[in-house]
C-alpha cells in the first residue's frame, strides 16, 4: 500500500510540472506574438513607380519616416531582370522603388501626396523625355487597404483641377520586386554631378524640398 501512495504521489508532481510547463511556455508564445507584432507595426511597404528610379530614390530617402528606399524592378514576366532588358521594353517591368516606412511616423497617403506631387501622373508611359512603359506611372499596391487608399486620391486628384489631363497612373498589385543592379542604388547620393542629375533629379528634389519641408528628415536622421 505504501509502494502504491508513492506511486500516486510521483505522477500528481510529475503532472503537475508538466501542467506548470506547457502554461509557462504558452505564456513565452504570447509575449513572443505580441513583440512581433509590435515590431511589425513599426514598419510597411510602399511600391511605386513615377519615372527614372533615380529621381523617386532621391525624392523618399529626404522624406521624415522613410527608414530605406531601393530601386528595382515590378511589374513584368521576365525573372530577375537586367536593367539592359526593362531598357528593350520588352519585359513589361517598370522602374520603381520600395520605399519601407514607419507609420507612426508617416502615413501611406503622406506618401501618395509627395508621389503625385513630384512627377507627371497624366502622361502614359513617359516622364519628360524618358518614355517607354518601365517608365509609367504605377502604385503597386499591397493590400486593399493601400489600393483603397490610391483609389481615393485619383479620385480627388481629379476632381480637384490641378491637372489639365486625367490621371493616367495605373493600380497594379504588387508582384516580385527585383532590386537594381548596385550601381542604381543611391545614384543621386553618389553621382549629384552626372549630367542626368544635374538636369532631372536636381529639380525633383528642390521641389520636394520647397513642396515639402516639414517632411524633410532631420539633419542626423538616415
Amino acid at each position: 500500500m505504501k509502494n502504491l501512495l508513492y506511486t500516486i504521489q510521483f505522477f500528481t508532481a510529475a503532472l503537475t510540472l508538466s501542467a506548470t510547463s506547457v502554461l509557462a511556455f504558452a505564456g513565452d508564445e504570447k509575449v513572443s506574438e505580441s513583440s512581433s507584432d509590435s515590431q511589425s507595426k513599426t514598419e510597411a511597404t510602399a511600391t511605386l513607380a513615377g519615372g527614372c528610379f533615380w529621381c523617386t530614390e532621391a525624392v523618399f530617402e529626404r522624406m521624415q519616416g522613410v527608414k530605406d528606399v531601393v530601386s528595382g524592378y515590378i511589374g513584368g514576366t521576365v525573372p530577375n531582370p537586367t536593367y539592359e532588358q526593362v531598357c528593350s521594353k520588352t519585359t513589361g517591368h517598370a522602374e520603381a522603388i520600395e520605399i519601407i516606412y514607419d507609420p507612426s511616423e508617416t502615413s501611406y497617403e503622406e506618401l501618395l501626396e509627395v508621389f503625385f506631387k513630384t512627377h507627371d501622373p497624366t502622361t502614359k508611359n513617359r516622364q519628360g523625355a524618358d518614355e517607354g512603359p518601365q517608365y509609367r506611372s504605377a502604385v503597386f499596391y499591397h493590400n486593399d487597404e493601400q489600393k483603397e487608399a490610391a483609389e481615393k486620391y485619383i479620385a480627388k486628384l481629379n476632381k480637384s483641377g490641378e491637372y489639365n489631363r486625367p490621371i493616367v497612373t495605373t493600380l497594379e498589385v504588387a508582384s516580385k520586386f527585383y532590386p537594381a543592379e548596385e550601381y542604381h542604388q543611391d545614384f543621386y547620393e553618389r553621382n549629384p554631378n552626372y549630367g542626368y542629375c544635374r538636369a532631372v533629379v536636381s529639380n525633383k528634389v528642390r521641389k520636394f524640398n520647397r513642396e515639402f519641408g516639414d517632411k524633410l528628415k532631420k539633419p542626423n536622421q538616415k
